[in-house]
């Protein structure tokens, strides 16, 4: 079975024409698919109408027990349920799903950094399991996918949502699917100079990212999107690319070599 997972982030999903845009293109994709979105900026200005505290080290976001609440209502609520609905209003069958459903994702909580950061709530993967993921491809119903999971002692874990796109389309590749990955978001792809649309850069390896990085050119939350890029490639998923909500077959291609 051919997979398409597109990752969507949060500054689309929340905005009601750049989400439309996305949805539109998302339905002219062939065959089977999953959805996965974020959701970080509603997360945030919830937290701040609630007096909770917003905290990022790295691009990734800390989790209290209060910030937990907030990042499940959000993730696993309003954006999942909205993006749903969508799909249904365009024709589309979808499923609104979360890492804890069907067991699909399993994660620990993650340890204290050597530097000191406790990132409180947030899941490291330990598992993924493909065959919901497919019992529902295989019915035409296509899986909308929270960036939540949960440790297996009854203890919900927010997960960073390029890694859940990640740990998604590794399963599914595992499974015997070839899968394609595609990660989403304002710009046209990676760019040299984010304000100038001819700076694409077509194509990256590994060796030119651990260059890009040492550069500043790659930085802040693109470094972690990158990573889950091509960790996805070294486990197997034929081509991961990211690019524009408006162009899903265009952008920067990740090569392995």
């Amino acid at each position: 079975m051919n997979v398409s997972v597109i990752k969507v982030g949060g500054a689309i999903v929340e905005n009601p024409a750049s989400l439309a845009e996305l949805l539109d293109q998302f339905c002219r994709v062939d065959g089977p698919k999953v959805l996965v979105h974020g959701g970080g900026r509603t997360a945030t200005a919830l937290a701040s109408q609630l007096g909770i505290e917003s905290r990022m080290v790295g691009g990734r976001r800390i989790t209290d027990e209060q910030m937990l609440r907030v990042v499940t209502m959000v993730y696993g609520g309003l954006v999942n349920k909205n993006i749903v609905a969508q799909l249904q209003a365009r024709g589309l069958t979808a499923a609104g799903l979360t890492g804890a459903d069907m067991n699909i994702v399993q994660a620990h909580r993650r340890p204290i950094t050597p530097e000191g950061v406790d990132f409180g709530f947030v899941g490291d993967v330990d598992s993924a399991d493909a065959r919901p993921l497919s019992m529902l491809l295989r019915e035409g119903i296509i899986p909308v996918v929270a960036p939540l999971t949960h440790d297996g002692l009854g203890n919900l874990l927010n997960i960073n949502a390029d890694t859940m796109a990640q740990t998604v389309a590794t399963a599914l590749a595992d499974a015997g699917c070839d899968v394609s990955l595609t990660y989403c978001f304002e710009l046209p792809g990676v760019m040299r100079d984010p304000s100038d649309a001819a700076s694409l850069i077509p194509r990256i390896t590994p060796d030119g990212f651990r260059q890009l990085c040492a550069d500043g050119i790659v930085s802040g939350g693109m470094i972690p999107k990158l990573e889950n890029a091509f960790a996805a490639i070294q486990a197997g998923v034929r081509q991961v690319r990211i690019t524009a909500h408006t162009a899903l077959d265009g952008g920067t291609v990740l090569s392995g070599k």
